[in-house]
Parts: structure tokens; C-alpha cells; sequence
């Protein structure tokens, strides 16, 4: 029996595949399907200091290869999910990560603050991908100042492991994760979704009521993968690899190109049982090819 169990920057868990955020609001759909305990962690739908009613409808479009979604962080405030959503889910025998989100460097320390609390809640995914609304709207996460500066003072308020999510719509992915792993963030995860329009051509509108939105699955992988790749030559700490992962022998290209662990997000929406598939898958690739752990086949590529 192989070794599927991984280290995340001080985050211990059993196996490397995770549900990435938005994929499986707060585990209880997947627990109406499966035994969630077999998974490495689920990444927690998106929270923010306050309730947020998300954007108008349409907020989703099947595209190519892919989907474009603008939800927009629908969500009923961290107080809520403390008093509510946590005491339903605190005993899902398996990594429970929060992904953190604000308009402002204090919103986000102060959603921290209120999860450190929580006992249950394994670490923090700080989403730097939310607009900066003191800076005009731009997102943290295509400014390395920005984003160093709201890991730096999260970091200041995080007792957890901290993970930061990187936006792929920047010129050089590795000069950001350069800036917040100086910062102190414990690991990054990436590719959070491109940027992307799709059009109803009979009707000539956008298909999103926001007109441009998150693009993510099959399509965007040869790009997360290279981004994957360029990262875990650029950073010490552990990279956690996502985008268009649907299967295990996608898994296996990430970890190739020198992820750490790994996220399933849209494939979900098509099979909900896509990550056990990829544990499954994972364990028959290693046996095969006589690895004894999983961390053995992290940045293995041979070039």
C-alpha cells in the first residue's frame, strides 16, 4: 500500500485531493453522496465579513471545454457560518479549510480573527483574487504590493496554516508568489479562474449579467499546469495545483510539474464522485510505476 498522506505547510493530511472552493458549498452536498472522510480536505465556500447576495442572474455559462461562472461570493457573512454552518459540519472526519475573502485588508483580518476561533477548521485559503476597493476596484492578487500587504497583515492575525490563492491574470504568477510567500503565507494554491466573455450571438448580449466572468475547467489546464510548473521553481513552500483537473491522469500532471496536493472544482458539477475517482486513480499510478508515497512523484518531471 502506497503513502497518499501529504504535508501542506504544516497541514497533515491523509491523501493530496481536495475540493476546491465553490465546487461543494460547506461538504454537505457531497456527504449526501459519499463518505467525505476519504477526501485530503474540502475547501469551504467563500466567505466575507458580511452577507453578500452574489450577482444577477445569469451567473453561469457552459462554454467550450469549460464554464464561465460570476456567482459572486453569494454568502450569508462569517457570524452566520460561525453560529450555523460550523456546528453542522465540525465532525466531518476531514480537513476543513475556509477560503477568505474581503473588499478591504481589515475585512479580511477581521474574518480571520473570527475563524482562528473555530477549533475544527484545519487552516485559511486567503482569496486574493476580490477587488481592493480602496485601490480603484483591482483585484489583490494582480498587484505584488497588494497582495504581499494582505498576506502580510493576515499573517499577523492567522494561527492556522495560511494558503494563498493565486489569480492566474497577471504578467508573472511567480513574482506574486515570491511576494506573499515572503509575507509568511504557508503554501499557495493556483490557478484560481481566467477571465473570460462568452456571447449569445442570436441575441447579441453577454450571456452574464456581468458580462465577463470566471473561466474554468478542461480548457484552462495547459495553463495552470505551466503556471504550476513556473511557481514550484520560483517558491520553497508547498504548491497546491487546480484547473481543469477531471481525472487522475490529470492529477498526475500536476503533481509532475511539482504540485503538492491537489483541488477538483467543475469537474464536480459533472460527477460528484470525481475525487474519489482521482484517490482511486492516484494509488493505482503509484503502484504501478513503484512509488511508495506521493510525495515522491511531486516535480518529477523529466525534462
Amino acid at each position: 500500500m502506497v503513502n497518499l498522506a501529504v504535508n501542506i505547510g504544516g497541514l497533515h493530511l491523509k491523501n493530496p485531493v481536495m475540493t476546491a472552493s465553490g465546487c461543494s458549498g460547506f461538504g454537505e452536498e457531497l456527504a449526501a453522496f459519499y463518505d467525505v472522510s476519504r477526501l485530503g480536505a474540502i475547501l469551504l465556500k467563500g466567505i466575507t465579513l458580511k452577507e453578500r447576495m452574489g450577482n444577477d442572474y445569469p451567473r453561469m455559462a457552459e462554454t467550450a471545454s469549460g464554464m464561465l461562472n460570476a456567482v459572486g461570493l453569494q454568502n450569508r457573512g462569517v457570524d452566520y457560518f460561525v453560529r450555523e454552518i460550523y456546528p453542522v459540519i465540525r465532525n466531518y472526519d476531514t480537513a476543513l479549510i475556509v477560503n477568505v475573502n474581503g473588499s478591504t485588508i481589515e475585512e479580511y483580518v477581521e474574518v480571520t480573527q473570527k475563524i482562528n476561533a473555530l477549533e475544527r477548521i484545519a487552516a485559511i485559503e486567503l482569496n486574493i483574487s476580490c477587488p481592493n476597493v480602496k485601490e480603484g476596484g483591482m483585484a489583490f492578487g494582480v498587484s505584488c504590493p497588494a497582495a504581499a500587504a494582505v498576506t502580510r497583515e493576515v499573517r499577523k492575525s492567522c494561527k492556522k496554516p495560511l494558503i494563498v490563492k493565486l489569480s492566474p491574470n497577471v504578467t508573472d504568477i511567480s513574482e506574486v508568489a515570491r511576494a506573499v510567500e515572503s509575507e509568511g503565507a504557508d503554501a499557495v494554491s493556483l490557478v484560481n479562474t481566467f477571465l473570460g466573455l462568452a456571447i449569445d450571438a442570436e441575441k447579441r448580449i453577454p450571456k452574464l449579467s456581468t458580462v465577463t466572468g470566471g473561466l474554468s475547467g478542461p480548457a484552462i489546464k495547459p495553463i495552470a499546469l505551466r503556471m504550476v510548473w513556473q511557481v514550484s521553481q520560483a517558491v520553497k513552500i508547498p504548491v497546491i495545483g487546480l484547473g481543469g483537473i477531471m481525472n487522475s491522469t490529470d492529477a498526475v500532471e500536476f503533481f509532475l510539474a511539482g504540485a503538492a496536493a491537489i483541488q477538483v472544482g467543475t469537474a464536480i458539477f459533472k460527477d460528484p464522485f470525481t475525487p474519489l475517482h482521482i484517490i482511486d486513480g492516484l494509488q493505482n499510478y503509484l503502484e504501478r510505476h513503484g512509488f511508495s508515497g506521493i510525495s515522491e512523484l511531486s516535480g518529477r518531471l523529466q525534462m
